[in-house]
């Protein structure tokens, strides 16, 4: 396993303001993402405070402890198109940017963090001229096979300079979804991106949004990877010290309620739309410029995790067999957070190849390939990234298992069927 260090924030990775507010202390914890090979299940995994705090200046909910992301991402085991629901959603959202900004073989399309090439194999496919910038060598190697081209490399300003001199040009669409909430130099990367956007290029940037995570007590999304927890009010007040304009946001349900956001140069952006000021005068009235909004979290999430453990007892003093299904980072948040073991959930099915064969980090439950649910049935299978929960009950129930699903988040909910 990669050695991994960690020290304090001290100030906002944004604006440099104070840290102030508290969000969400999830006491120590392993990185979510840092599986156990069998052979070292003797071996202590190395803990870190996760806790979120709030910038009293730009309202940025961000960690107040940085796990080097160099240990967390040079190899990484999360795979985007194990999940057929992300994938659909990443084609269509191609299939839209083609048509919006017309885009053909003259045009040029870059994706920071492009992970095994599940979002721009469809600008290959269309005959786009595209690039991925991913950090993770294992899966840049796997976008490589798969014919989309890709640098193994961290994004910021260096690497948008040395992009700019390579293509002599800007690209038409800078594709960042779901990379925000992973970057611990805020400053570097964003400058990077207004850099490689120039006056004329669209930056469009997928995140979870702070409000849903809120009202649907998402904690669990909340691990040492994600260093920061976006509103637009924060990512607005991002972009703009770097020169890039917000003129447009889509609500979008993935990850339990996203955002995207399209940037421009401030001196070249249009109108903005309907849906940004929506969107701005939603948050305005949730009080996401206050205190309350923030403090009022943490003690929803004890009630959520209190139920869940009070489940399991009752599962074990009912001598039922309960398992999990999506060896996801959440689900390690979730699972570390109530305390379970191998001793609650006798094992963890996941469909990613870098994942089987492993320990979970933190509760050591074993990860097993998706075909062990029917070798050895449990009663319950709790679905871990509630997110994709409808795909794989369809998935389960067509392989021909019987059990009860259940989700904790946002509350306990126990069910038979596909509902």
């Amino acid at each position: 396993m990669t050695k991994l260090d960690s020290r304090p924030a001290g100030a906002c990775r944004a604006c440099g303001g104070a840290l102030t507010f508290p969000f969400c202390d999830l006491g120590l914890q392993p990185v979510a993402n840092s599986y156990v090979p069998l052979e070292a299940r003797n071996k202590p995994d190395p803990v870190f405070p996760l806790r979120v705090m709030v910038c009293e200046e730009c309202k940025l909910a961000q960690l107040d402890h940085i796990v080097d992301a160099g240990g967390i991402f040079n190899e990484y085991a999360y795979l985007s198109s194990v999940s057929s629901s992300w994938l659909a959603h990443a084609k269509a959202f191609c299939e839209t940017m083609t048509h919006r900004l017309d885009l053909n073989r003259e045009s040029f399309v870059v994706e920071i963090a492009s992970n095994d090439g599940y979002l721009l194999r469809n600008f290959v496919a269309a005959g786009v001229p595209c690039l991925g910038i991913e950090p993770a060598a294992n899966v840049a190697a796997l976008a490589v096979q798969a014919g989309v081209p890709t640098q193994v490399r961290f994004f910021g300003r260096e690497a948008a300079d040395a992009l700019l001199q390579e293509r002599g040009r800007s690209p038409d669409l800078i594709v960042a979804n779901n990379v925000l909430a992973h970057v611990p130099d805020l400053d570097d990367f964003v400058g990077g991106l207004a850099g490689l956007a120039g006056q004329r290029g669209i930056v469009s940037i997928e995140a979870p949004h702070l409000p849903r995570l809120v009202e649907n007590v998402q904690f669990d999304t909340i691990y040492h990877e994600h260093y920061a927890y976006w509103s637009l009010l924060a990512a607005e007040r991002l972009l703009a010290r770097h020169g890039l304009a917000v003129f447009d946001v889509e609500p979008l349900s993935t990850h339990g309620g996203s955002l995207r956001l399209f940037a421009q140069h401030a001196a070249h952006a249009p109108g903005r739309s309907a849906m940004l000021e929506s969107v701005r005068n939603e948050e305005r009235a949730a009080g996401l410029d206050t205190a309350r909004f923030y403090e009022a979290f943490e003690p929803r999430v004890g009630g959520v995790i209190s139920a869940f453990r009070t489940y399991l007892a009752e599962q074990k003093a009912a001598g039922r067999k309960v398992a999990g299904y999506g060896a996801a980072a959440k689900g390690n948040t979730f699972l570390n957070a109530v305390g379970a073991t191998d001793r609650d959930l006798v094992f963890v099915a996941d469909a990613n190849p870098l994942k089987q064969d492993h320990l979970l980090p933190g509760s050591r439950i074993p990860v097993v390939a998706p075909d062990e649910i029917l070798k050895s049935p449990p009663d319950d299978i709790v679905i871990l990234p509630w997110n994709i929960a409808p795909e794989i009950k369809r998935s389960l129930r067509a392989a021909g298992w019987q059990g009860r699903f259940v989700t904790a988040i946002p509350s306990l909910q126990i069910h038979a069927g596909l509902a």
